[in-house]
């Protein structure tokens, strides 16, 4: 029985990865709309990119 270290890097697509970037992309979704909501503007508009 082979064991596997919990907190190994691993590159790919693997489910520790895809843990991550689900949270990121929680967490960028979120802060894109509390910036809406708080200045009345798109995040681009915010940003000064639009």
């Amino acid at each position: 029985m082979q064991t596997e270290e919990r907190n190994a890097v691993k590159f790919g697509f693997t489910t520790q990865s895809e843990n991550w970037n689900g949270r990121l992309a929680m967490i960028g979704f979120s802060a894109a709309l509390i910036i809406e909501l708080l200045s009345g503007k798109g995040v681009l508009h915010f940003w000064g990119l639009m």
